[in-house]
């Protein structure tokens, strides 16, 4: 804009708008992006420093425990009610191997998530044969061929561990959320043919109490058998063994071959679990 000064002869003064500051329109471009970046929603994204997840960084949904799950996956702890629950089915596969079904409650397998942050009741499996890592699961179902065994060293236990989208261990009670299944002659999935039989022992009390199953000669026995502390499972005339970690739920099956009473009982509390009357 041009004025000229009045009862002068000078020269009008000539003023300018003076432009907004390139500082200025930098933090409001920047104001802008994080506007956007709040809004986002759905799946879990990676929006957070590699290595961490939102629920690392913020403590939500289940507590990050400082141990782990004895591969180098930190425990997220969630309460038992509503947990993520896993069970194990293994058949042998007509052509090769093994048929690895995960029958899981209060989860979901969500593999277009995996690296993003810990949502809860969400993530991936991971099967560990004789406690070594074996594959990583991202559905209910999965081959395991003869030759991934052999790959592995060998092994006949088979466990199966759920996992958040950012690879922490779910957790229960401060022990990781498993299920295992022996891998043997015997189908361990159930079946028409398969008697199961679940027990719990807490507080050096067995559930339900020990009583007598009876079992046809030729079917397929699965025990499944929760124990609080850590024990031995024994099933004596058929020489089972299996290694209860306080916690988790172990599945031992055999066939029964022989007819007979065969006693179920923990080796270290020295419980009667259950009887197998065997005609």
């Amino acid at each position: 804009m041009t004025r000229a000064r009045p009862g002068t002869g000078r020269r009008p003064l000539v003023t300018r708008a003076r432009p907004v500051a390139r500082p200025v329109l930098a933090l409001l471009a920047a104001a802008v992006l994080v506007l956007g970046a709040g809004a986002c929603g759905g799946r879990a994204t990676t929006h957070h420093k590699p290595g961490t997840s939102h629920a690392e960084d913020t403590g939500s949904n289940g507590r990050l425990l400082k141990a782990d799950d004895g591969d180098g996956h930190r425990l997220r702890q969630v309460d038992a009610a509503g947990a993520p629950e896993v069970d194990l089915a293994v058949r042998p596969d007509s052509e090769d191997g093994w048929n690895v079904h995960l029958i899981v409650a209060n989860f979901r397998f969500t593999p277009d998530s995996v690296g993003g942050g810990a949502l809860a009741g969400r993530g991936h499996a991971r099967l560990f044969l004789d406690g070594h890592p074996l594959a990583r699961v991202y559905g209910a179902w999965f081959h395991l061929p003869e030759s991934l065994i052999r790959a592995a060293g060998g092994g006949t236990r088979l466990t199966a561990g759920l996992y958040a989208d950012d690879h922490t261990a779910w957790a229960v009670g401060s022990a990781p959320v498993r299920a295992a299944a022996t891998l043997g002659d015997a189908a361990t999935g159930p079946g028409d043919d398969t008697v199961t039989v679940e027990m719990a022992v807490e507080r050096g009390q067995v559930s339900p109490a020990p009583g007598r199953t009876e079992v046809d000669k030729g079917r397929t026995v699965r025990l499944r058998v929760r124990s609080d502390r850590d024990d031995v499972l024994h099933v004596h005339g058929y020489d089972k063994e299996a290694r209860l970690p306080a916690g988790r739920t172990v599945t031992v099956s055999f066939t029964a071959d022989r007819t007979g009473l065969f006693e179920v009982e923990t080796h270290e509390s020295d419980l009667l679990l259950t009887q197998l009357v065997v005609r």
